[in-house]
Formats: structure tokens, C-alpha cells, sequence
């Protein structure tokens, strides 16, 4: 069967951009990349294979599979999946991929231990809730899990992990303070009795804030800021963030320029209704490929290195731009959604552009659109 593209529109990862945000955060033996969700709509083995060669020596994943993905691929990092197994198959997986699972519960430590053996005990990796209340064992609870740990000989805790809920909002510092005393608190009961184990409570917020971390932070997790988003945008601290780069880009081609005439209203629900005569440029991309609906009128892209303005509704595979003072602009022509090469004194667009029109996070974004378009690198 022949490959079929379902669009013209196209993710671009700049794969040196992607090593240059790493190593702005700190020394590779202190880092775990989060690379779940396909890296974050990236492409997880091509980001996986960039960071290995800046120095990574661990990576969080999402799933098991995604563990079991990278190490068919030759990665022999420590991997440790996000999400606990939840089948037997999963379990089984973790310890044929030599994994680290994660375990948020009693339940779970015992399936753990069942998977292990006394001659290739299973390295666990112990989640302890702090103030997410998602997963993980509370501070009452460190004294059984202490005594079953130590009557396990099948699994052996090679770290302990915690996630702040606030740790990019300045104004709740009050709760990531609450939360690091936690964590600390009980790092150090389990430090008592397992010395060697290591700590990671911080995301990429607490990587960027390095007075968040007080020495119990031996491993940080970054992810967003890999892919040059800025957890502090628009904060008091967005000056951490300055400097990263986006790791993605989107484009789309032209497929028609056409006439608006005075009067004339352009796509669904006429929402746009041309003031004067103007030329519009018909772009294949739409809904389909994650340009969200309810950016309708509200966003710009570059064409010949100059900002035009997004106008009618959004459609499945189309969007329409405003081209009237770009006479230039014709049938082909590649449009930059996010990045771009800009003129001087113009900016590209960005997945935040997008975020801050939604009122969501660009995270959010980049997973959808990198996910529903082809994806080229570079290097």
C-alpha cells in the first residue's frame, strides 16, 4: 500500500535547537528529559536520539511501550515510564526492558516485587504525593512502605519522586515552599534507610527557578523548556525563560489567491465581512491539523518573511489570510504558522501567540499539532 499524505502542512524540528535548550539546564547527569507523549508531539525517538548525543543519561517516558520503543532503538539510558504498569503485560515489559517502574502504591509494590527476583531484583522508582493528590504515598504511610521495602529482596528503590502543582505561578510560592518541605521531609526518612536512593521533585519551572531546589533536588525533570517554552510567560519570572528556543515550527501552502470585494463576507458563519477590496490567500491547514476553531480572527502567520492576519473561520483543511498589501504573495508559497524566517522587526508567530488567544497552555498545542502533522528535522 502506498503512503498516503492527508496534508501539505508540515512540522519542522530544528534538532539543534533541541540540544542548545538542554544544555542551558545544567549539567546532563542532574537532568531526566520528560519525553512522554512523543516528546511532547516531537517525535520521541528522533528527540531521544538528540539527547542521548547532548549527554542525557536518563528520560522520564509516558508509558511502558514508550520505555520498550527506546530500548529496541538501542537507548541502555535509565527510563523510567510516568505512569505506573496496570497489566500483567506492562509488568512483564518493565522487567524484560529493564525499566524503572514507577510505584504510587501498596498494591503496586507488591505486583513489583512479584516481577522481580532475588538474583535481578526490579529498580523501582517510589512516588510520594506531596499536594497534587494524584498518585503516590502519603507521609503516614513512609513507615509500613519503609518496613515492606526492606522485607522486598525481588525490587530495590533506586529514587523517589514528587510533582509540584504551582511551581510556575510566583504569586502561590507559598505552595511549592509547603510542598519542597514535604518532599524533604520524607526523601529524608526514606534516605535513612536507603542511602543511595536519589530525588527528583521538580519539572521544568523548578529547573529554570534554581532556588527552588535547596539540595533535594538531585535529579530535576524538564520537559516544556527542552522544547523552548517558557513556563513563566507572562509571570514576574519570565526572565528565567528568556533565551529558549522553539524546537518547532509549522508551515502550510498557499493553495489560491483569491479576490474579497467590499461587502463580501469569507467562510462559515460569515464572520468576517471585507471592509474594502482585498486579496486573500486560501492556506491548507485547518482544524484538521490542530489549528484550533476558536482562533478564528485572532492570529497571524508569516509569509515572505511579513506578518498577515488570519480572518474567517477556521475550516477543516483551510484558513484564509489577508495578502491585500502583499501583491507578491501567489499559489505555493509557504506560510509559517509558528516560526518562520521574519524580516527585520518582525517577530514569528509562536505556539504561546496561540496559548495566550485560547487562554491555555502552549503545551497543550504542541502536543496536538505535532502529532497531526508530518514532522521533517533538522539538524
Amino acid at each position: 500500500m502506498s503512503h498516503c499524505l492527508f496534508s501539505s502542512s508540515k512540522c519542522h524540528i530544528n534538532l539543534t535547537a533541541l540540544a542548545n535548550n538542554f544544555h542551558r539546564l545544567g549539567k546532563p547527569e542532574y537532568l531526566m528529559p520528560v519525553i512522554k507523549s512523543d516528546a511532547y508531539g516531537h517525535g520521541l525517538l528522533k528527540v531521544a536520539d538528540c539527547l542521548a548525543k547532548a549527554g542525557a543519561k536518563r528520560f522520564a517516558v509516558g508509558y511502558v511501550d514508550e520505555g520498550r520503543l527506546l530500548r529496541e532503538q538501542g537507548h541502555n539510558a535509565v527510563i523510567m515510564p510516568l505512569l505506573p504498569p496496570v497489566s500483567d503485560e506492562e509488568w512483564q515489559k518493565v522487567r524484560d526492558y529493564d525499566l524503572t517502574a514507577l510505584v504510587t502504591s501498596f498494591e503496586l509494590l507488591e505486583k513489583a516485587a512479584a516481577k522481580g527476583t532475588k538474583d535481578k531484583p526490579l529498580p523501582i522508582a517510589i512516588k510520594f504525593e506531596t499536594g497534587m493528590h494524584r498518585l503516590g504515598f502519603r507521609q503516614e504511610d513512609l513507615p509500613c512502605l519503609i518496613e515492606k521495602l526492606r522485607a522486598a529482596d525481588t525490587v530495590f528503590p533506586v529514587i523517589c519522586v514528587s510533582h509540584c502543582s504551582c511551581a510556575d505561578m510566583p504569586e502561590k510560592q507559598s505552595v511549592t515552599t509547603d510542598q519542597i518541605c514535604l518532599f524533604s521531609e520524607m526523601a529524608s526518612t526514606l534516605l535513612e534507610a536507603f542511602p543511595k536512593i536519589d530525588r527528583s521533585l521538580f519539572n521544568s519551572a523548578g529547573t529554570l527557578e534554581t532556588n527552588f531546589r535547596c539540595n533535594i533536588c538531585d535529579v530535576a525533570r524538564p520537559g516544556y523548556v527542552l522544547y523552548g517554552g517558557n513556563p513563566f510567560a507572562g509571570t514576574s519570572l519570565e526572565y528565567l525563560g528568556r533565551g529558549l528556543e522553539w524546537v518547532m515550527s509549522l508551515s502550510a501552502k498557499v493553495a489560491q489567491v483569491t479576490e474579497l470585494r467590499k461587502g463580501e463576507a469569507v467562510s462559515y458563519g460569515q464572520t468576517y465581512t471585507a471592509a474594502k477590496d482585498m486579496r486573500l490567500a486560501v492556506v491548507e491547514i485547518g482544524y484538521a491539523n490542530g489549528v484550533p476553531r476558536l482562533l478564528s480572527n485572532k492570529i497571524e502567520a508569516l509569509v515572505h518573511g511579513k506578518r498577515i492576519r488570519q480572518v474567517g473561520r477556521v475550516c477543516m483543511n483551510l484558513m484564509m489570510f489577508d495578502v491585500t498589501d502583499m501583491p507578491e504573495t501567489k499559489a505555493g508559497d509557504t506560510v509559517w504558522l509558528w516560526g518562520g524566517d521574519a524580516k527585520d522587526g518582525v517577530s514569528p508567530v509562536t505556539p504561546q501567540d496561540w496559548a495566550d488567544g485560547l487562554g491555555t497552555i502552549a503545551y497543550e498545542l504542541l502536543c496536538i499539532v505535532g502529532t497531526m502533522n508530518a514532522r521533517t528535522y533538522t539538524v
